[in-house]
């Protein structure tokens, strides 16, 4: 588990880089002149490890259009993400807002002070009353996409039997939610003999967790899908470290999301975490910072919708930051 523990490790520095570019203020075009105003964007936690991907990105798109970039982490708490977006409003020079609610309803009221402060929101993979427009994803589309996969592999391999098979769910928010059903849309459809265990799971070591409890309670669990990567990364780590090889060719891990970590594992050949579903975070990026310095600049901006990417050990490198 070397190689892994070293991915981790990767992944603890990532995000304390990212914490420190959302305690700053970055300067427009990185000359030290006055900026034009800043622009915000805020995700419903720093824990998320492809968001922490997206921020350098976006970072340098806003700057070199002339605004600051300012950030927050809420940490899933959903009046604290109230809060930060009220200080934002009376700060006075900003001149849009993106973000990712931890609760898309309890940000309608500070989205409609925004408006009123004539500054236009946007949602980042979510949409609600007051959102002028929103990037996103269809999740529930690329959750059946996902199920679907999962399902061909698993008729593929066992047939009529019955499998065991452990889902890595997050109901409690829109993407959560609409991918999960999505996934266990596909599942009921398929026709298939499953048995499926499902665990609330947000974080590395929420996954690691369920994948151990999923293992005392049904040893022979041979399908473990995700609707994140993070929760993905913790099961395949606790699967690995129950002794189950990293090639089992009778094992299945499915997600959605992927990071390098969870791409330099798929990449490999003949590893069991088969596929990922993804849009790169340099591709999410560009279409957040884009549409936030057009509504910055007054431009009218409509919905954006990504397209979601099958990944596997055949083109994972191609997905890699270095590759974006």
């Amino acid at each position: 588990m070397k190689r892994l523990n070293r991915a981790l490790g990767a992944i603890a520095l990532a995000s304390a880089a990212a914490l420190s570019l959302g305690a700053c203020t970055s300067t427009a075009n990185g000359s030290g002149e006055e900026s034009q105003g800043a622009v915000a964007m805020s995700f419903a936690g720093l824990d998320i490890q492809i968001w922490n991907d997206m921020l350098p990105f976006m970072e340098e798109i806003v700057t070199d259009a002339g605004y600051e970039f300012v950030t927050d982490d809420p940490k899933w708490n959903a009046q604290t993400q109230v809060q930060d977006w009220e200080s934002w409003i009376v700060r006075g020079d900003i001149k849009a807002i993106m973000g990712y609610p931890v609760q898309s309803d309890a940000m309608v009221a500070v989205t409609s002070q925004a408006n009123d402060a004539g500054i236009p929101v946007l949602g980042y993979g979510s949409s609600w009353e007051g959102v002028v427009a929103a990037v996103g994803l269809d999740h529930h589309a690329d959750g059946v996409a996902a199920g679907e996969r999962a399902a061909e592999w698993i008729r593929d391999t066992y047939g009529d039997e019955q499998v065991d098979v452990a889902f890595l769910g997050w109901p409690d928010t829109d993407l959560g939610r609409l991918r999960g059903e999505g996934i266990m849309e596909a599942l009921d459809n398929s026709g298939l003999n499953l048995d499926i265990t499902e665990h609330k799971t947000l974080s590395l070591d929420d996954g690691y967790a369920a994948a151990q409890t999923q293992l005392q309670s049904k040893p022979d669990t041979k399908v473990y899908l995700a609707i994140s990567n993070d929760p993905a990364l913790g099961a395949y780590q606790a699967l690995t470290d129950s002794g189950i090889s990293p090639t089992d060719d009778s094992m299945l891990l499915l997600n959605l999301d992927a990071t390098d970590a969870e791409l330099e594992i798929i990449a490999e050949e003949g590893s069991f975490w088969r596929y990922t579903f993804m849009v790169p975070a340099r591709q999410l990026a560009e279409a957040n910072a884009e549409m936030l310095v057009a509504a910055a600049n007054g431009e009218a901006v409509e919905d954006v919708t990504v397209e979601i990417n099958e990944v596997t050990s055949e083109n994972a490198e191609d997905f890699l930051l270095a590759n974006q």
